[in-house]
């Protein structure tokens, strides 16, 4: 069974199709990747996928149950958890307190019992903490933890997204374009994390502009065109299809 299965999904823009009956199916413990060129619909499937849009029409199923990706809160209930292109950090808080704030959606007391400081709400206050700790020790930036999240280097930055997203402990993560603006050995770094994050069970579905990079780390990949999909398979597979290369690749001869 698909951990995330998208069934006939589409999106309208006035009159721009952006997203034209997609259909896919991402297996558990997978990196999956989006690609295709500017403007083939990959940003608004993603977004359709994670609750940022509401689709025209299409379904989505998140471990073998329904959903509805309407509002992002929602779907970060149901499972999944993203990051953004831009940095949406809390730059002012610390970097303990931004992954702190990423696992409330995991926490049961409100806030009468915080303001109480009810026994429970304690506990959870601290295992909150401790969750948040690992996460920060698991992304390599646990020494910046008492750091304002505007103070770390860009590629910590991107780090923190992360282990805020991991936080939620989600099914499914879901990064739009995490190596954006990074140097090569951050690019090279960042790539080990996301295979240790996938081959400690979880699965993740990307999207990423650097095909060298996406083609070395992804198990399967979908290419978009026109908001359609025109190719899906394994990495070399897709390399290779006809209209892959006419596509896209061609303008980037150098993968």
């Amino acid at each position: 069974m698909s951990l995330l299965s998208v069934r006939h999904l589409k999106k309208r823009f006035g009159g721009v199709i952006a997203v034209n009956d997609v259909s896919l199916q991402v297996e558990a413990h997978q990196i999956y990747g989006l690609i295709g060129p500017n403007g083939a619909g990959k940003t608004t499937c993603f977004n359709l996928i994670t609750g940022l849009y509401n689709a025209d029409s299409g379904e989505f199923a998140l471990d073998g149950q329904m959903y509805s990706p309407q509002k992002i809160e929602k779907v970060t209930a149901a499972g999944i958890a993203r990051t953004f292109q831009n940095l949406r950090l809390f730059k002012e808080m610390s970097v303990l307190e931004n992954v702190m704030i990423g696992r409330h959606v995991r926490t049961r007391n409100g806030i009468w019992a915080a303001i109480s400081r009810h026994r429970k709400a304690r506990a959870e206050e601290a295992e909150t903490k401790r969750l948040a700790w690992h996460w920060l020790e698991y992304t390599g930036i646990a020494q910046y933890a008492h750091y304002r999240a505007c103070d770390l280097a860009y590629g910590h930055q991107r780090r923190l997204e992360i282990a805020r997203a991991l936080a939620t402990d989600p099914k499914l993560l879901a990064l739009d374009e995490p190596a954006a603006g990074m140097n090569a050995a951050e690019k090279m770094a960042l790539g080990q994390l996301l295979r240790r994050i996938r081959d400690d069970g979880k699965t993740i579905l990307i999207i990423e502009h650097d095909v060298k990079l996406i083609m070395s780390l992804c198990d399967r990949l979908a290419v978009l065109d026109y908001g359609k999909v025109i190719a899906e398979g394994p990495p070399e597979d897709v390399r290779r299809h006809p209209e892959v290369i006419r596509a896209y690749l061609e303008g980037n001869a150098h993968v």
